[in-house]
């Protein structure tokens, strides 16, 4: 990734992410904005999110919000940025954290079971 991408990824994480609270749409709830990636011609930028409470349906609830809010974030995104051509803008949920989440609660069990196998070898 060349340095000029990485700083208009980085740029449009930052206006994303101040624009999406004042968003009206009720649908949309507490957004986090977690990583932008630009595409190296810089006609897309894939905006990855999360949001909570992690719920399916708010999840689903908050795609639509955001899918209906894509054009006016761009045209906030372009005029914040004075891009001559702004990217296109698509939103998707980072299964990162969810993942990470995951592997700690199994991580907690193995350490658990250990113990527990400790325990029954003392006796």
């Amino acid at each position: 990734m060349s340095q000029r991408t990485r700083k208009v990824s980085e740029a449009i994480k930052e206006v994303v992410a101040e624009i999406l609270p004042g968003l009206k749409d009720p649908r949309i709830g507490f957004v986090t904005v977690t990583d932008v990636r630009t595409t190296p011609d810089l006609s897309s930028a894939e905006i990855f999110f999360t949001v909570l409470p992690d719920d399916p349906e708010v999840l689903a609830a908050t795609e639509k919000g955001l899918a209906s809010a894509t054009p006016l974030v761009r045209r906030e995104v372009g005029s914040a940025l004075q891009m001559r051509r702004v990217p296109d803008l698509h939103f998707t949920h980072d299964p990162l954290p969810e993942h990470s989440r995951r592997i700690e609660t199994l991580l907690q069990d193995a350490r658990g079971s250990e113990e527990d196998d400790v325990d029954d070898a003392d006796r």
